[in-house]
C-alpha cells in the first residue's frame, strides 16, 4: 500500500495557536495557570493606573468554585483609565490585539496575556469571561461576557449589559473562572504580590484569598513615577521589516524629511551628513525607493555613529526613593540603600537597571541573598538561578563588603526597557547580555559600598561601646582603692602642689 504524497496544508490562527502550545505563555499546569492568571490581570490593571498617572487602587479575589473542585474564579479590579466600549471585545477575545504596540515601556507586552487567561478558562472550565469597564468621565458603565473564537482569532459576545455611571467610577472589573491548584500556587502568588507591593508602595492593594485570608498593602507615598511616553524609533534599533513598515506608513515626502520626522535622534543637520555619507540622494521620494536602496539604507542606519543615543522618556523607572520606600515598608531592614543607574543602549533601544539592598531588621538569616527580581516593575519569581542578576551575584566577592553568610542580605535589582533579553515567552529571567550584567554588577557594587560603609561604622561604634563598657566594669574596683588610700594619705591624689610640699 503506498502513502498518500500529498500533504494537506492550512494556516491557523493566533489564538489556536496558543489553544495548542498554552505552555510556552506560562500555562503548564493549573498551579502555574493560576498564578500567571493573577499576575497577568493585575499587570494590566497596574500599567491602566500608574502608567497614567493614577495612584493605582487594586482589588483582588480568588474564590472557590462551589461545585467543581479546582476551579477557581479570579476577579481584578482597578481604577484605571478604563477600556472605551467598542474596544472591550476585541481586548479580552482577540489574542494579540493591543494597545501596547508602540515604542513605550509598559508590563504587557505581547497582547496576549488577558486574553490568554480567558482563553485558559474557556478550554477547562467552559465559563465566560466578565467585564465591566467605564473610562474617566464616561457617563454609562459597560458589561461583557465573553469568549474567544479558537478558529477565527475573534470575540463571541454573549451578553452585554449598560448602566448608568452614578457614581462617576472609572476603571476595569475582570472575573474569569479557571482550572487551578491553589494549594501548589499560593506561596508564588502571595510572593508575587508582596513583591508588586515593594515595588509600588503608592498603590493600595487588597487580596482576598479563597481561604478567608485578607491581605492589605496600604499606599505609603503619594507619588507615582512619571509615566512613559511613547517614542519613535532609534536608527540603531530599526531592522529590514520594520523600516519597510515605517516607509509604507509615513507622510514625508522625501527621504531627508523621513529621517527626521520618523526617527528619535537625527535632527536636519545630523541627516545631511548622514545621506551624504553613504550617498542617497536627500530630495528622493522615500516611497520611491527600491528594495536595493533600502537594504542598503536599514544597514546605514544601523551602522552610522554619529546619531544621539536613544532618549529614556518612554522608560519609567521606578527611582531610588520609591524603592528606598518599599523595602522598608515590607522588609523592614535595618539599613536601606538604592540606586538608578544612567540609560544605557542594547540593540537602539535604551535600558535602565535599578539596584537595592537592604540588610538587618526582619529581613531572615539565609546563605545567599534574597534575591527580588523585576523586569519592567514585574516580579520575576521563576527560573531564577538561570538569570543573569543571580550569575552577578555569584561572582561578588561578599567578604570584601563586610558581609559574611548566612546574612540577612536582600538584593532588588530592576530592568526597565522597551526590548529586555528575556529568556523565554514566559518572561521569568533575563538573558546575559554584556551591557546589562555590567550595568547589574556596577548597580550592586554602588549599593554594597554603602552597605559596607554602615557595617564598618556599625562595627566601630559598637567597639568603642565594648571599650566603654570594659572600663564601666573596672570603675567599682578602683573607687574601692582610692577609697583604701584616701584615709592615709589626706592630700589630694595627683595635686601636683601637694606632692611638691611632701617632697
Amino acid at each position: 500500500m503506498v502513502a498518500s504524497s500529498m500533504e494537506k496544508f492550512r494556516s491557523i490562527s493566533p489564538a489556536e495557536f496558543f489553544y495548542r502550545n498554552k505552555e510556552i505563555a506560562g500555562f503548564s499546569n493549573p498551579a502555574r495557570a493560576l498564578y500567571q492568571s493573577v499576575r497577568e490581570l493585575v499587570e494590566n490593571a497596574l500599567d491602566a493606573t500608574d502608567g497614567h498617572g493614577i495612584l493605582p487602587d487594586i482589588e483582588i479575589s480568588i474564590d472557590r468554585h462551589p461545585e467543581k473542585p479546582f476551579v477557581y474564579r479570579i476577579t481584578v479590579k482597578d481604577n484605571g483609565i478604563g477600556i472605551p466600549a467598542q474596544y472591550i471585545p476585541e481586548a479580552f477575545g482577540r489574542v494579540l490585539f493591543s494597545s501596547k504596540y508602540v515604542l513605550r515601556q509598559s508590563r504587557g507586552l505581547f497582547g496576549l496575556g488577558a486574553k490568554m487567561v480567558v482563553l485558559y478558562g474557556q478550554i477547562t472550565v467552559g465559563e465566560p469571561a466578565e467585564i465591566v469597564s467605564a473610562t474617566i468621565g464616561s457617563k454609562k458603565v459597560y458589561m461583557y461576557r465573553l469568549a474567544i473564537d479558537v478558529k477565527e482569532n475573534k470575540p463571541i459576545i454573549l451578553h452585554k449589559a449598560v448602566w448608568p455611571n452614578v457614581s462617576n467610577w472609572h476603571g476595569t472589573i475582570v472575573s474569569v473562572t479557571i482550572e487551578g491548584d491553589w494549594g501548589r500556587s499560593r506561596q508564588k502568588i502571595l510572593d508575587y504580590i508582596k513583591r508588586t507591593a515593594i515595588v509600588t508602595p503608592y498603590a493600595n492593594i487588597t487580596f482576598r484569598t479563597c481561604d478567608g485570608e485578607v491581605l492589605v498593602y496600604p499606599r505609603v507615598v503619594n507619588t507615582v513615577p512619571p509615566p512613559p511616553r511613547e517614542s519613535k524609533p532609534h536608527p540603531h534599533g530599526v531592522d529590514l521589516e520594520m523600516l519597510k513598515a515605517m516607509i509604507a506608513d509615513t507622510t514625508a515626502d522625501t527621504l531627508l524629511k523621513f529621517l527626521v520626522t520618523e526617527f528619535q535622534g537625527v535632527g536636519e543637520v545630523t541627516a545631511q551628513r548622514f545621506v551624504q555619507q553613504y550617498g542617497f540622494d536627500p530630495d528622493k521620494n522615500v516611497k520611491e525607493l527600491d528594495s536595493e536602496e533600502v537594504e542598503r539604507l536599514a544597514k546605514a542606519l544601523r551602522e552610522y555613529t554619529e546619531f544621539r543615543k536613544p532618549r529614556a522618556d518612554h522608560l519609567s523607572p521606578i527611582g531610588a526613593e520609591l524603592i528606598k520606600v518599599g523595602l522598608k515598608q515590607i522588609l523592614k531592614p535595618e539599613f536601606v540603600e538604592a540606586v538608578t543607574r544612567k540609560p544605557v543602549v542594547y540593540e537602539g533601544h535604551a535600558l535602565i537597571v535599578e539596584v537595592g539592598i537592604g540588610y538587618g531588621g526582619a529581613i531572615p538569616v539565609s546563605d545567599e541573598p534574597m534575591l527580588l527580581r523585576y523586569a519592567n516593575k514585574i516580579p520575576l519569581l521563576y527560573d531564577e538561578k538561570s538569570d543573569v542578576t543571580w550569575k552577578v551575584i555569584e561572582d561578588i566577592d561578599w567578604s570584601y563588603y563586610e558581609i559574611e553568610f548566612p546574612a540577612p542580605l536582600a538584593i532588588l535589582v530592576h530592568v526597565c526597557g522597551t526590548k529586555i533579553p528575556y529568556k523565554g515567552v514566559g518572561k521569568e529571567s533575563i538573558a546575559d547580555v554584556p551591557v546589562l550584567e555590567h550595568e547589574i554588577r556596577e548597580g550592586i557594587r554602588h549599593v554594597a559600598r554603602a552597605l559596607k560603609l554602615y557595617l564598618v561604622h556599625k562595627q566601630r561604634e559598637e567597639e568603642a561601646m565594648r571599650k566603654a563598657y570594659t572600663v564601666l566594669k573596672y570603675i567599682p574596683e578602683i573607687a574601692s582603692a582610692l577609697s583604701v588610700f584616701a584615709p592615709a594619705n589626706p592630700e589630694k591624689v595627683g595635686c601636683a602642689g601637694s606632692r611638691k610640699q611632701a617632697l
